[in-house]
């Protein structure tokens, strides 16, 4: 079995479970793959341009199993493929950094650091901000200890940052397209946000990109959210509509808001998001390190083999 696998990612090849026949072939993500390897049997798929992808999948028939370590395996889908490679999904391998990176941002604003940031650029002891201090003062969410946090967006990723939010003490609540309790957590739908929203200390977007999730958060959504609330996005950038999150913060609707994600990336530099109040931007940098991938392509690797046995095939994550 022939397998490509991106340069980028120093895998641990004795974690991988190849067999003595197997060829492991390293190649650069960003540059068309040679045709030397066109009759490989396996791509793994990560950090590739579209146009990258296009070319393996119109030159490599041979391939079985395209492995994507991204969470979603939607580029890899739209690359076209053929109709017999199995495509699968990077789903929980960024689950432990992506939940950090929302609580980092989280705690960024509850704990003040960027107006301390601004007072310590002026060499001015922030007298107000230390001291004695209420625990919750009116209209402001000033610790996670019983904040009420809704995560809109409850897959892997986000079970994972309920748990990190919990250890914290938040109340969380999860959104998804079924009501119900998933991993001990109580679960709504869109349409109980209205009875929610109006006393949400912070909202965790973790939405994927689709025709449904598109402007997701639009000026009806944060309409509905108190004064004091944050919003912290680190799904997709198109599920929020910039322009009324933009016009949400200018006119101090909301607290704050941090995304991870933009509509369009790279950010220009001239966008308005980068003129908007109390907005944080960091730059898609939430996820970007698989964590533990050999294990999944492992398990993937031997449901190809078990497939070629004529044994049941148990694909991970399985998107096709």
């Amino acid at each position: 079995m022939k397998i490509l696998a991106p340069s980028i990612i120093p895998f641990e090849e004795s974690k991988l479970g190849l067999q003595p026949d197997d060829e492991l072939v390293t190649y650069e993500p960003r540059e068309l793959i040679d045709a030397q390897h066109y009759d490989a049997d396996v791509l793994i798929s990560w950090d590739n341009t579209n146009e990258v992808l296009a070319d393996a999948a119109k030159n490599m028939n041979n391939v079985r199993l395209v492995q994507a370590l991204l969470a979603g395996p939607d580029q890899a889908r739209a690359a076209g493929f053929r109709e017999e490679a199995v495509i699968t999904s990077g789903i929980g391998l960024h689950s432990l950094t992506v939940a950090e990176h929302a609580l980092a941002l989280t705690l960024n604003f509850v704990r003040f650091l960027p107006t301390l940031a601004a007072e310590q650029e002026k060499n001015r002891w922030a007298a107000e901000l230390g001291g004695a201090q209420d625990l919750h003062p009116e209209g402001q969410v000033t610790t996670l200890l019983d904040a009420n946090v809704i995560i809109w967006g409850f897959g892997s990723i986000g079970k994972q940052t309920a748990r990190l939010f919990k250890a914290f003490g938040a109340n969380v609540t999860g959104v998804a397209r079924s009501a119900g309790e998933r991993d001990g957590f109580p679960v709504i739908t869109e349409d109980d946000l209205p009875e929610y929203l109006p006393n949400t200390d912070v909202l965790v977007m973790i939405l994927p990109a689709s025709e449904a999730t598109e402007g997701a958060l639009n000026a009806e959504i944060l309409g509905q959210l108190p004064q004091r609330a944050y919003v912290v996005n680190v799904g997709r950038g198109v599920t929020i509509n910039e322009a009324d999150l933009i016009d949400a913060l200018n006119e101090g609707k909301i607290a704050g808001a941090a995304i991870d994600v933009a509509v369009n990336e790279p950010l220009p530099a001239d966008d308005p998001l980068w003129g908007a109040k109390n907005l944080v931007v960091t730059p898609h940098s939430a996820g970007g390190r698989p964590v533990n991938p050999e294990e999944l392509i492992a398990h993937n690797l031997q449901a190809l083999r078990d497939q070629d046995a004529g044994k049941s095939a148990d694909f991970r994550n399985k998107m096709n």
